[in-house]
């Protein structure tokens, strides 16, 4: 796992077209390096700075992908003619990420490198969504937005920063159904978090009574109804065990250097939790429902897969098989992966079911990290399956790279990310909603591996009418990053206690290192109010990015926005499938919360509509059963409240 010996190129390296053939030719250099190799001494702003793994290198090979995406646009059907601009300073947004040890100082390959997510909700219940940014050094922050693409920090105000302990994600659900999001937090072995909102955006800590004060190594959270009740239960992804006693700066305990191995180590296994929601307190029943999970799991989301109404969880294993868990009757689950799925990815990070093909079925696209760590694959294979595919080949379990299942409607999904373009390199999470407005809901995959790997592009995907998944990020303006792909990412004095640091062979004095930049969690929100999708994202040891879009200025945009408010469901209508019917189509989507990677926010549905200037009516299928037929008004966005009958 993680080798820092080089590797061999395999037969299946040979280029298979022209635009792959130069960008093969430019890519050698970087495909074989150690953590120590690859490195450039430079002067920055004054100081000596380590550049591991040349930018230069990078720039030369965005240079060539843009090229070469831009040869493809002429296949596309699917509109390109807008572009995303990083208003970052305009936002006024001041937070940054900061990592531990692990992964900066004294990296080593342990599950800190994964990063955190990024909240969204309406906390104060001003009409505009406000973000939550989780750190691990340092405190998380709270940023309220006032709807202009502007935004001031009230971390202090709300009590939400938790300066104190190693976040990892949070989830953002009305727990108490009183039309307030409520916010979760994990974090690593400090113990969970839960606050109330009191209304107003302020926040009490309210762990203890609820019962979720759960000390391990937690990751994503996934509140959903899965007994029907009309209030909100929780699943709780725990990875495993990943760290040992001994801590280092801000109190994070020491991750084992063998940690990329624990998966295969009984006694390292960590089960995630089920809780159910009995009026406020919060009741573990794993194992009485037999919901009993014990992969490495960081992540899950849940679907109706067999038309039950009951919510079937997807829970995703970085280290292995994912899982389904069959929900029957709120009462039991019951894994039925292999039958319904088949093969998974080997090392899923992200997960989202979203009708992708506009045939009113929820189709689920994985992405998958671990597969691309096995061995190093070169600029130009981004598109590829993982270097591990002749095992897959002999017929190992799983597939090694992202996965996309077509929902054939019958109970059965299809695996066809090789046909439709789905793959891409080292991705965290995804990010799905229409970005063009078209009708047909894009992807946004955050990417990268930061220090001491080279840079990989994040990925926007955009729908081609159900039929491809078409790579644009150089088109719409997300690529290339302002041409730097570096950020600065820990500091070395070599004549001190950093002398014996493997970076210092034969250097003397301060020297500042710098990496690879690289996102790990995002979200799609129209911060400024003009009727377009924005992209904020959240950057690994570094500040994020506020993407713009200007698809609105260059024409106009037709969309509709739904919030629910559930009466016999629970508040958030987290469950819900609702359907647009506009210009002679119908458009599905599910509430369920899901942003982005390892992070549930209150949010509300966002339909782009194309040419129809106006909708034909709204359908709801809310969880209690009941289906509801509405007018709404497009442009605007439209609350619908279930009726109490």
């Amino acid at each position: 796992m993680f080798s820092t010996q080089p590797s061999r190129l395999q037969p299946c390296l040979s280029p298979a077209s022209p635009a792959k053939a130069l960008l093969f030719a430019s890519s050698l250099a970087l495909i074989a390096f150690t953590p120590a190799a690859a490195q450039q001494e430079a002067t920055i702003d004054g100081k000596q700075v380590i550049l591991v793994l040349t930018p230069d290198a990078h720039l030369e090979m965005a240079e060539m992908r843009q090229f070469a995406q831009e040869q493809t646009r002429r296949k596309f059907g699917v509109d390109t003619d807008f572009r995303f601009d990083d208003r970052l300073a305009a936002s006024g947004i001041t937070f940054r990420h900061e990592i531990t040890d692990d992964s900066g100082l004294n990296w080593k390959p342990v599950h800190y490198d994964h990063g955190n997510g990024l909240g969204v909700a309406d906390v104060d219940g001003d009409g505009h969504l406000d973000l939550y940014f989780l750190t691990q050094i340092g405190s998380n922050e709270l940023w309220r937005g006032r709807g202009d693409g502007t935004f001031e920090n009230i971390t202090e105000r709300a009590g939400v920063g938790l300066a104190e302990r190693i976040s990892v994600t949070c989830s953002f659900a009305d727990y108490d159904d009183d039309g307030d999001p409520d916010l979760f937090v994990t974090t690593v072995r400090m113990g969970n978090v839960l606050f109330r909102n009191e209304g107003g955006g302020r926040f009490i800590d309210v762990t203890a009574e609820a019962g979720l004060g759960h000390v391990g190594h937690s990751s994503g959270a996934t509140f959903f109804d899965y007994d029907l009740d009309g209030d909100l239960d929780l699943f709780l992804a725990n990875v495993g065990v990943y760290s040992g006693s001994a801590t280092g700066r801000g109190g994070a305990y020491v991750g084992f250097e063998d940690a990329f191995s624990g998966h295969e180590m009984p006694h390292r296994t960590e089960n995630s939790i089920l809780y159910r929601n009995d009026g406020g307190k919060f009741v573990d029943v794993s194992e009485e429902t037999g919901l009993v999970d014990g992969g490495w799991t960081g992540d899950a989301t849940f679907f109706d897969a067999n038309g039950d109404r009951y919510p079937d969880l997807l829970a995703i294993n970085m280290q292995g098989d994912d899982r389904l868990w069959i929900n029957e009757g709120g009462r039991k689950f019951v894994d039925r992966t292999k039958e319904i799925l088949g093969k998974t990815p080997f090392g899923t990070m992200g997960v989202e079911f979203f009708d992708w093909d506009g045939d009113g079925d929820l189709d689920l696209y994985l992405t998958d990290m671990h597969s691309d760590m096995q061995l190093r694959i070169p600029p130009g294979f981004e598109k590829d399956k993982a270097m591990m595919k002749p095992w897959r080949e002999q017929g190992a379990p799983n597939i090694y790279g992202n996965a996309f299942y077509r929902n054939e409607g019958d109970g059965r999904f299809t695996e066809i990310s090789d046909d439709i373009g789905a793959e891409n390199y080292w991705p965290w999470g995804l990010t799905v909603a229409d970005l063009n407005a078209d009708g047909w809901e894009d992807a946004f995959l955050a990417s990268s591996m930061n220090y001491p790997f080279r840079y990989g592009v994040n990925s926007v995907l955009l729908n081609d009418r159900g039929e491809m998944l078409r790579d644009a990020e150089f088109l719409v303006g997300v690529e290339p990053r302002d041409g730097n792909p570096r950020t600065p990412w820990f500091e070395l004095d070599c004549d001190g206690d950093d002398a014996r640091h493997r970076l210092c062979a034969e250097r003397s004095g301060r020297w500042t290192v710098y990496a690879s930049k690289g996102s790990r969690s995002s979200a799609i929100i129209d911060i400024d109010s003009d009727g377009d999708l924005d992209i904020v994202t959240t950057e690994f040891n570094d500040v994020p990015q506020v993407l713009v879009s200007d698809l609105s200025d260059r024409r106009a945009v037709n969309w509709v926005g739904v919030r629910l408010q559930g009466t016999r469901s629970n508040r958030d209508g987290l469950g819900a499938i609702v359907r647009v019917t506009a210009g002679g189509r119908t458009l599905t989507q599910q509430v369920d919360g899901k942003s982005g990677y390892l992070t549930q926010s209150s949010l509300p549905l966002y339909f782009g509509l194309g040419e129809a200037t106006g909708v034909d009516r709204i359908e709801v299928r809310w969880p209690s059963g009941a289906v509801q037929t509405v007018d709404a008004t497009a442009g605007e966005l439209n609350l619908i409240v279930e009726p109490e009958g």
